[in-house]
């Protein structure tokens, strides 16, 4: 029986006895799936780096690349230099162009490695630009992935939502993009409670007014565009824009809330997955997905279902600090030996935040090793005044 000392939300502190069964890590493939699973990596920090972290980021590459490998052995895609990786949040351009190659060239040597990056703006220092420059800033990034061979993942731009004045600002912006690319890209439409600086995107603060004018820009450039991920936490608005899309487009779902009941679909169709909480629980997640493909719908509930808490727990607003969650958990379970982030973002979330984080991971099945999670735990609380 392993117990520890955990704080709650009166401030007291209870004997927290595990219960959990550690989802076992079997290798797959993506053949092993029904659905196209991505999960959105995160980077692991070089906790012994001489720098400021708030000001110049550190990354172990062996450690960051090695977690991509573990979620290619189970069958997962790797959606690079993400949200997840702090991308604009602690990692900046030339961080991310050296994560994209490096993540790229490890693809490569490895047989049906699912690998896609991530093209933004973020190289733009400020927002007061004019929408020929932000083209030409899409563009050079887009050339760089496209350079070294990988598949583009088109994101939000804090530099577009600043400039639009109109939705045809953005139907302009991305056709002249989407032009360019070679192969055919994902859309990502990442929502304010993910980043405050994307809040009217597509023109509108109203999601349903934003929605028609980005199934306009999708309908018009069909053939550049693979489908779209959609991160505005509404399982609602995601299944009436999925079934409003142009035939052969997919919905990606990034609903970090509701990810279970929208992958395994209606009778309209499914959602396939591009998700920041795939990073933590990716053995539950591979093993849920191959159960789909099966037909046992009721193991992949049972599977999946523990976990929504979990996530939910973790990308609780403010959302755009659900990476801490994230790289907490990879820390716990023994993923990477430290808890320290790029930019010092370990710190922005509470002791009662984590404590809740691991009752919730333990209930979900995913701490691979209770005992060592339960050692990590207790080293961590023990500098949180937790004795």
């Amino acid at each position: 029986m392993t117990e520890l000392k955990l704080p709650k939300a009166d401030r007291s502190i209870e004997l927290y006895t595990l219960s959990g069964t550690p989802i076992a890590l079997e290798k797959r493939s993506a053949v092993d799936f029904n659905r196209v699973a991505f999960a959105a990596a995160h980077v692991v920090a070089d906790p012994f780096a001489e720098n400021d972290p708030w000001l110049t980021p550190a990354i172990d590459w062996e450690g960051t690349l090695h977690f991509r490998h573990r979620l290619w052995d189970l069958g997962l895609g790797v959606a690079e230099a993400m949200d997840t990786a702090q991308r604009g949040m602690g990692l900046a351009w030339p961080q991310a162009q050296e994560l994209i190659s490096r993540s790229l060239k490890e693809a490569a040597s490895r047989k049906g490695a699912l690998i896609a990056c991530g093209v933004g703006t973020d190289h733009l220092v400020g927002t007061d630009y004019s929408l020929d420059a932000i083209v030409d800033a899409y563009l050079e990034q887009l050339d760089f992935v496209q350079g070294e061979g990988g598949r583009v993942i088109l994101m939000a731009s804090r530099a577009l939502a600043a400039a639009a004045k109109s939705p045809d600002d953005y139907l302009e912006t991305y056709a002249r993009v989407l032009v360019q690319a070679k192969e055919k890209v994902i859309i990502h439409w990442l929502g304010e409670m993910f980043d405050p600086a994307l809040e009217g995107y597509w023109g509108s603060g109203d999601h349903m007014a934003a929605m028609d004018t980005c199934l306009a820009m999708i309908s018009a450039n069909t053939h550049k565009i693979d489908g779209i991920k959609i991160s505005l936490l509404s399982k609602e608005k995601e299944i009436l824009m999925r079934r409003r899309l142009a035939s052969g487009v997919r919905m990606y779902t990034g609903d970090d809330f509701n990810y279970a009941e929208l992958i395994a679909g209606d009778e309209h169709g499914h959602s396939d997955a591009l998700l920041g909480i795939f990073d933590s629980i990716a053995p539950a997640a591979s093993k849920a997905l191959a159960s789909l493909k099966r037909g046992a719908n009721n193991e992949f509930f049972d599977i999946l279902e523990p976990t929504v808490a979990l996530s939910r727990h973790i990308f609780k607003a403010p959302t755009r600090f659900y990476k801490t969650g994230v790289v907490f958990l990879a820390y716990l379970n023994g993923l990477q030996n430290h808890f320290t982030m790029i930019g010092g973002q370990e710190s922005t979330r509470s002791t009662q935040h984590f404590a809740e984080l691991f009752r919730l991971a333990d209930k979900a099945n995913v701490l691979a090793d209770p005992d060592e999670a339960t050692h990590r735990m207790k080293a961590f609380l023990a500098v949180r005044g937790v004795n």
